[in-house]
């Protein structure tokens, strides 16, 4: 009887024991899994976050429906400054064609350490809006800046409108002084339009913008000007006015331009930048639990050999 009663006793124990074991290791997982589910919530909320801002600079790209501090003008008013003010040049094309010359040429021009000569109709001083231009100040996703009188605007369009109607003394208005004349020559509709448009094409205007081009390249870069300037005569003949042409063998822009860092990537790296962290510190948090319960079931089982041999 003796030995059931001890043997009884100990069984009672060692349950006991496997019990405090078991309660020891759900309480750690239930610990590793709360910690674990609170860093993946954080985790989707900078997810979450980062990408609603992607999504607000896509929609910021939407016309807003009117301009900060504009002032209301009657239909009269604005029909006669409209006809003061007209300027038979388009804006949106002149951006586009010196968007153009400084993604695709400058830094080729910049590389030879060559100076553009002041006839060339390339010449910063030969576009009308480029005083104008560089008086704008993008401050934020919906916020525009006249330099000039500090007016604020939801969009660029308006921003324009402001600068046509209450800066137009400002424009450079001499003769030859359009850049959008020269779109034809520059290819302007690639870096205008989002999608290119697939239209036929039509020889006369190919032949047409092709002499405008080396007409361009004749005069910004003469041949007989120098070593930089005959490399840069080659190269803009290759560059521009080689895909004038209607047998589709050379593109636009086949010396590539300026390398520019895509914002998406930019995103994708703050991004990963902001969950590295929090992914060491999951990996961190993982690991002390880990030990930590490897410590308490030790302990555990030392306690309970100390029990048996006394």
């Amino acid at each position: 009887l003796g030995k059931i009663e001890e043997g009884l006793t100990y069984s009672k124990q060692t349950s006991k024991k496997k019990d405090v074991c078991r309660k020891g290791r759900n309480q750690q997982n239930l610990l590793i899994s709360c910690e674990m589910g609170n860093w993946i919530l954080i985790g989707l909320l900078f997810l979450c976050l980062s990408r609603s801002l992607l999504w607000s600079q896509a929609s910021s790209r939407s016309d807003p429906p009117q301009d900060i501090g504009h002032q209301t003008h009657t239909g009269t008013l604005k029909q006669h400054e409209k006809q003061a003010h007209e300027v038979h040049c388009s804006r949106e094309r002149s951006r586009a064609a010196w968007k153009v010359i400084d993604e695709y040429l400058m830094p080729f021009v910049a590389k030879e350490k060559y100076k553009i000569p002041s006839k060339c109709r390339l010449h910063p001083d030969n576009d009308m809006f480029r005083d104008q231009e560089l008086h704008k100040i993008h401050v934020d996703i919906n916020e525009w800046k006249c330099g000039y009188c500090k007016k604020s605007f939801y969009a660029e369009k308006y921003l324009d409108n402001h600068l046509d109607n209450r800066h137009y003394n400002l424009l450079n208005t001499t003769e030859r002084n359009c850049l959008a004349d020269l779109c034809g020559a520059l290819h302007c509709d690639l870096v205008m339009d989002s999608q290119p448009r697939k239209t036929k094409c039509n020889p006369a205007a190919a032949a047409k913008n092709r002499h405008l081009c080396e007409s361009l390249a004749d005069t910004c870069f003469p041949a007989t000007g120098g070593p930089s300037a005959s490399r840069l005569h080659e190269f803009f003949l290759h560059q521009f006015c080689d895909a004038h042409a209607c047998s589709g063998g050379r593109k636009p822009f086949s010396r590539g331009g300026k390398k520019r860092t895509s914002g998406f990537y930019i995103a994708i790296s703050v991004l990963t930048l902001m969950l590295l962290p929090l992914f060491y510190g999951f990996v961190y948090l993982y690991q002390r639990g880990l030990k930590r319960s490897t410590q308490d079931l030790r302990r555990i089982s030392e306690t309970g050999r100390k029990k048996k041999s006394s």
